[in-house]
């Protein structure tokens, strides 16, 4: 149509972003979430990648993988606090943008710059000084401490890329940029895989050089969003008048970001517990079998979390200009296709677990533990589908207080105390600690889904109220 503005390349003006108010929503939906979904894909091979080519490192087994998946808490610690600050000021900045407030987004947009590089600053140095008894913390052995040490070291001196690239993007798709932001994570990605092998194989330098390859990507994709972000065709510009940290800013945006920050720092937690059981229980073998199921873990959760992106500048912008019937509509869509996608991978995953376990495994020991237990593990998958839309839907909406409880009911409040229960209520400990997945999975989405239902009436009753979103998150 003549009256749409292409969602890649908005005009100048006040009415530049009004396409995310008018264009239909399945067909703004498609245009958003799938370039959202390839930048969460492409953004998850970079750790992922490095396990497949750990895993097949010749001598090594299943040794190296166990190392590298100790150190996966720390990695998930470092996207948790680009969360933080990402997840909880681009979806103000929209809000915002929806009232036509562009200044306000800008002033957003320059305080999350600053605050993402102090905390890099602080993480860098405790992740680096205390490395060594971090990973004794986190499940590591005295025969997998090395390989961890030598792959945390190196990653943890990026991280400052890490929280640029990861905390800055959701600022470019926020925008309508679905396919910029993408381009941030594929460069990086694309790097990451032409590296690996050069710094592991070709140099020799083994889980070392995994580490190397990933912050060199890492850095390139943040040059890729400073660059954007200076630049003249986004929306909101980084500008050093918006430098200066200011509460009224910042608060709002870690309240807001509290919730995904919970989400994902838990997954560090999670990741603790699981492997520190499991080495108790089953060995390096388990904990090596949980790396892999781990990074399957990722594959099913990055795509449902590109459709919430997807859905979030539609969601925030129309609820901020008071339209609450596409509101509705853009979260049905969203959770139809979250839950056809969680359904499809927990069939694949409980016909075929071979066919994934062999990616990453070279060992036949490994490949049929690690097969077994992915059976377990993802038997109430599917669930997450709900639990993902109706968490993240409450995000878009700048309701940080529901969103954050959904946030620790799975994981800490389920979760994480099964691990350690069921093991004393069954006789196969293995097992037991694997089972606690499922039923948490389950539980929680149906809680989420009842509780959703319940909010979402009132909260859009008093936006009809109000004629707009209110000022702050609740």
């Amino acid at each position: 149509m003549e009256g749409q503005k292409n969602i890649e390349t908005p005009a100048g003006g006040e009415n530049q972003n009004d396409f995310l108010g008018f264009q239909p929503v399945g067909k703004l939906l498609l245009q958003l979430a799938v370039p959202s979904i390839t930048a969460q894909l492409i953004n998850m091979l970079y750790n992922i990648v490095d396990r497949i080519y750990i895993g097949h490192i010749e001598g090594v087994g299943h040794l190296a993988l166990s190392g590298v998946g100790v150190v996966f808490p720390v990695i998930m610690l470092i996207t948790a606090f680009c969360n933080l600050v990402g997840m909880g000021g681009a979806p103000l900045a929209s809000i915002r943008m929806g009232r036509k407030e562009n200044r306000q987004a800008e002033k957003i947009l320059g305080n999350c710059f600053v605050l993402l590089v102090l905390l890099a600053a602080v993480i860098t140095v405790v992740f680096f000084v205390f490395a060594r008894p971090l990973l004794f913390l986190f499940g590591a052995s005295q025969e997998t401490v090395g390989y961890g040490l030598d792959y945390m070291r190196v990653y943890v001196l990026g991280t400052v890329f890490v929280m640029i690239a990861l905390g800055l993007n959701p600022f470019i798709s926020a925008q309508g940029f679905a396919r910029v932001s993408m381009y941030t994570t594929l460069i990086g990605a694309a790097l990451n895989i032409v590296l690996d092998p050069v710094f592991i194989f070709l140099l020799g330098m083994g889980v070392q050089g995994a580490a190397v390859a990933t912050v060199l990507s890492q850095g390139v994709s943040a040059l890729w969003v400073l660059r954007f972000l200076s630049g003249e065709k986004t929306v909101w510009k980084l500008r050093k008048r918006d430098f200066k940290p200011a509460l009224k800013i910042l608060g709002p945006v870690m309240a807001l970001g509290l919730s995904p920050f919970v989400m994902m720092s838990t997954e560090s937690l999670l990741s603790i517990a699981f492997n520190t059981s499991l080495q108790k229980y089953g060995g390096d073998l388990a904990v090596a079998s949980m790396t892999v199921l781990s990074s399957l873990m990722q594959v099913c959760l990055m795509p449902i979390q590109g459709l919430a992106q997807g859905a979030q500048p539609i969601i925030s912008y129309n609820y901020g200009a008071g339209n609450i019937r596409r509101v509705r509509e853009a979260f049905w869509l969203l959770l139809k296709l979250s839950v056809g996608f969680t359904s499809v991978f927990w069939a694949a995953c409980l016909l075929a677990p071979e066919i994934f376990v062999s990616i990453f495994a070279q060992e036949e020991a490994l490949r049929e533990m690690a097969a077994w237990a992915l059976r377990i593990y993802m038997g109430g998958i599917l669930m997450m589908g709900v639990q993902n839309a109706c968490q993240q839907t409450f995000v878009a909406l700048g309701k940080a207080g529901i969103s954050l409880f959904l946030a620790l009911l799975r994981k800490m409040i389920l979760l994480i105390p099964l691990i350690y229960l069921l093991p004393g209520l069954l006789e196969d400990k293995v097992f037991a600690v694997l089972l606690a997945e499922p039923v948490s999975d389950v539980t929680a989405a149906c809680v989420t889904f009842l509780l959703f239902c319940l909010t979402l009436r009132k909260v859009m009753n008093n936006t009809k109220g109000q004629g707009k979103a209110p000022e702050s998150p609740g």
